[in-house]
C-alpha cells in the first residue's frame, strides 16, 4: 500500500513538471495569450522593424488588441511589410498610427497603436496604415552618443 502512495505522488510531480515546461515553452514562444477569436488583417510598412517577430503583441493603451501576423520584405520600396491581426472587438479609425516599441530597456518589441480622430471611417480587413514610426535600435543610439562625445572633444 505504501508503494502505491509513492507512485501516485511521483506521477503528480511528473505531471506538474510537464505543465511547468509547457507554460515556459508558451512564454518563450510568446504564445501565452493566444486568442482564437475572429480577426481582421491590416498592413503597414516600416523602414526598420528591429527585433520585431511574428506573434508579437499589438497593444493600444497597454491592452493587447492583436498580434503581428506576418513580416515580409518589400523589394520595391525596401521596407518591411508587416501584417497585423487585430481582434474584431477593437475598431480603430483609419487615421491611426503605429509605432514599434520595446517593453523595458532590453525587452521584447511590440507594436503600439495610437488611435486617430476619424470616428466616421474605421479600419476594415485589408486596410493599410500609412503613419508608422520605426523601431529605435539601441546600437544606433550608442553610436550617436559616442560620435557626439568625440566631436565635443575635438573642439
Amino acid at each position: 500500500m505504501h508503494r502505491k502512495s509513492i507512485d501516485v505522488w511521483v506521477g503528480l510531480f511528473v505531471l506538474l513538471g510537464l505543465a511547468a515546461l509547457l507554460f515556459l515553452a508558451l512564454k518563450a514562444g510568446n504564445m501565452s495569450t493566444l486568442s482564437f477569436g475572429k480577426t481582421y488583417l491590416v498592413q503597414a510598412k516600416f523602414d526598420n522593424i528591429g527585433g520585431l517577430k511574428p506573434q508579437a503583441p499589438v497593444k493600444s493603451a497597454g491592452v493587447v488588441v492583436g498580434r503581428v501576423g506576418d513580416i515580409k520584405f518589400d523589394d520595391k520600396t525596401y521596407q518591411a511589410l508587416v501584417t497585423l491581426e487585430l481582434e474584431t472587438g477593437y475598431n480603430f479609425p483609419k487615421d491611426s498610427s503605429l509605432k514599434i516599441l520595446t517593453a523595458g530597456l532590453l525587452g521584447e518589441q511590440y507594436i503600439g497603436i495610437q488611435a486617430g480622430n476619424d470616428d466616421a471611417n474605421k479600419l476594415v480587413n485589408g486596410d493599410r496604415i500609412n503613419t508608422t514610426q520605426s523601431a529605435t535600435v539601441l546600437e544606433d543610439l550608442i553610436n550617436q552618443f559616442i560620435y557626439s562625445k568625440a566631436a565635443d572633444g575635438k573642439e
